[in-house]
């Protein structure tokens, strides 16, 4: 008898190992099917490619890849150092994609379903007219990615940039717009100004937060008021739309979130829809 099971077992571990090496295939084989799967452990909150990922549109919300001295990294016995979650990845890709669903339900936008990922020094920044940036109070850049950057926003290209705070990260992300669009003027947006007009009148500037409260006053980072801000060109068009001291990737992100406040979700869409509506219209 003893003999017969260890006859069985001798062909049962290698079947069982078959099936292992397949799933393990298989998922490895799904993975590089999702459009994004290079950059998800990257991300903040990567979630599952939707069916029409693949299917392309004429719009696409770029999402914008750059380095911060912040970035992490992890440890793999059997590749070394790899990138762990980075600054350009935060509420990635999770909000990117409510957002995108937002804008193609409440325009005639034709949107394609997931984000772009654009990295700051390639070429291919110049096929999409408006990119969201992240985390951007301590972005590390090169004079390549300057360049890219001055270039994009001279050919009409848009940036949003939201979820930093603080006079540090001010004060980093102010001098990389100096940087890239040398004796830029950064003004107070006011709720005339028509980046608030262009679908949704806003008429009342509510923070856009984590939590459902206004922040203010000061903490030891600096000044936490939020403020909406603009980098503007010679002719007064808006290049960079700044949200600072505000979350509003956040909003996007928590969506679908219960214990979210639905009012701040539906006034970041808002925001949203009408920062890229004043891109392609202004």
């Amino acid at each position: 008898m003893w003999g017969m099971v260890s006859r069985r077992s001798a062909w049962l571990i290698p079947a069982i190992m078959l099936i292992a090496g397949a799933a393990a295939w298989a998922a490895g084989h799904e993975r590089t099917l999702r459009r994004w799967a290079q950059y998800e452990p990257e991300m903040q909150d990567p979630v599952a490619d939707p069916p029409d990922a693949w299917q392309e549109a004429e719009f696409a919300v770029g999402r914008l890849r750059f380095r911060s001295p912040a970035d992490s990294f992890r440890f793999s016995s059997f590749h070394g150092f790899q990138a762990g979650k980075r600054h350009w990845g935060a509420d990635a890709n999770k909000a990117d994609r409510i957002f995108s669903q937002a804008l193609r339900r409440l325009t005639r936008i034709d949107v394609r379903s997931v984000e772009q990922i654009v990295d700051i020094n390639s070429d291919e920044m110049y096929d999409w007219p408006w990119m969201l940036a992240l985390s951007i109070g301590d972005w590390q850049l090169n004079d390549s990615e300057v360049e890219h950057l001055r270039d994009y926003l001279d050919r009409g290209g848009f940036l949003m940039v939201d979820d930093f705070h603080g006079q540090r990260e001010w004060q980093a992300f102010a001098e990389g717009i100096a940087r890239i669009v040398p004796n830029s003027t950064i003004i107070e947006l006011k709720t005339g100004d028509p980046i608030f007009h262009t679908v949704y009148d806003l008429d009342e500037l509510v923070p856009v937060s984590r939590r459902d409260r206004r922040r203010e006053g000061s903490d030891e980072q600096g000044e936490t008021i939020p403020r909406w801000r603009g980098v503007v060109d010679e002719k007064g068009r808006i290049q960079v739309a700044i949200c600072f001291n505000q979350e509003v990737g956040d909003s996007w992100e928590k969506a679908d979130d219960p214990k979210y406040p639905e009012q701040l979700s539906s006034l970041g869409l808002q925001m949203g829809v009408n920062y890229a509506l004043y891109a392609m219209t202004h």
